[in-house]
């Protein structure tokens, strides 16, 4: 295993980091970690609604994958956003905020926690439907392809989805038209409280039901931020040059429930299998032990990123607290491009709410 490990870490895209480059994926991984205990201390004093689907354990998925976006590429995933959003570089003020329904959110307060956007970004959500990104993600693809841009689209799923129909339909397209389409599985091992093996039949991993489309397919561990980098730009590569799809199981887990309000989280997972990952397999937790190897890291320095996480996310709690709520008349407002942005060629008619 640590052989292993070596190879992806000399793999060309990783002995290209910096040992700053090295450093920021701890740190993003820590502000990941720090927001979501923040947010779950704030769902839990009753300052949001709705539900709130916590990323803590998988931090390293959204962190590998995102470092390696170009200016042309794009993402899109599920409920479980958190995370995708503050590796993209989204700020945790307008995601604080958003949890809120605050006017001073990303989605102006209408999204909540399961509907976090930033199109400057080129992130497109955050999703609630169980798979219906994976549509989107195609049709991202799609234009991506039609217009020429040498680009791709990462879309998110986790491994709940993979049993949708809308899934299926896509990797048919995106095989059929060839598109450079992306589909990540984070596959956390349970869905939303069934265990993979009583929910899913496949022969050795969801990703290999690829091949019935004439996809590739590959795995990757997601405690490990050199392999999933290296797993996830050989796939980019792909994309980019070929125009073809790929789908890319990760191996992950996480801490909480399947939402907050997941009252079985630790009936349906006994409490040392919970204890063993966190342990054993925390992903912050051992790329801090590989980046103290290395010599790049002291155990003061992470300490102060750590520190400094969590005095961000405090900072945000309060933002979120203080900011305000929509006012009644913006129920009307971001609903028609036509009427919030008339423009000559724009089509006319009649809009109910008006």
């Amino acid at each position: 295993m640590e052989a292993e490990s070596r190879t992806f870490a000399d793999a060309e895209v990783n002995r290209s980091l910096t040992p700053e480059d090295k450093i920021r994926f701890l740190r993003d991984m820590y502000r990941i970690r720090r927001f979501e205990q923040t947010a779950l201390k704030a769902y839990n004093a009753g300052k949001m609604g709705g539900f709130l689907h916590l990323y803590t354990g998988q931090e390293a998925v959204a962190v590998a994958t995102l470092s390696l976006l170009g200016p042309h590429d794009h993402i899109v995933t599920a409920y479980r956003d958190h995370g995708h959003a503050l590796a993209v570089g989204m700020g945790m003020n307008e995601c604080m905020a958003e949890f809120f329904g605050k006017a001073t959110g990303c989605s102006k307060g209408k999204g909540g926690s399961m509907h976090l956007f930033a199109v400057e970004k080129r992130y497109w959500g955050g999703h609630g439907i169980v798979a219906g990104q994976t549509p989107l993600g195609l049709g991202i693809a799609y234009a991506l392809k039609y217009k020429g841009i040498p680009g791709c689209c990462l879309c998110f799923l986790g491994d709940g989805a993979v049993n949708q129909g809308v899934y299926h339909e896509s990797l048919n397209l995106a095989s059929l038209f060839s598109l450079p389409v992306i589909y990540i599985i984070e596959n956390n091992g349970y869905s939303m409280g069934t265990s993979l093996a009583r929910s899913s039949a496949f022969r050795q991993l969801l990703a290999q039901r690829a091949e019935g489309y004439n996809i590739c397919w590959d795995q990757a561990s997601g405690e490990n931020i050199y392999e999933v980098r290296a797993k996830t730009q050989a796939a980019m590569e792909r994309a980019r040059e070929e125009s073809r799809p790929t789908v890319l199981e990760i191996a992950t887990y996480r801490y909480y429930g399947h939402s907050v309000a997941d009252a079985n989280a630790r009936k349906y997972r006994t409490p040392e299998e919970i204890e063993h990952y966190k342990t054993y397999h925390d992903p912050l937790l051992l790329w801090q032990k590989r980046l103290v190897d290395e010599g790049l890291l002291t155990g003061e320095q992470a300490e102060a990123i750590d520190l400094g996480a969590r005095a961000e996310a405090d900072a945000a709690m309060k933002f979120a607290d203080e900011s305000p709520f929509p006012t009644e008349a913006d129920i009307c407002a971001d609903v028609y491009s036509e009427v919030d942005e008339p423009a000559g060629d724009a089509p006319r008619g009649t809009h109910f709410f008006n």
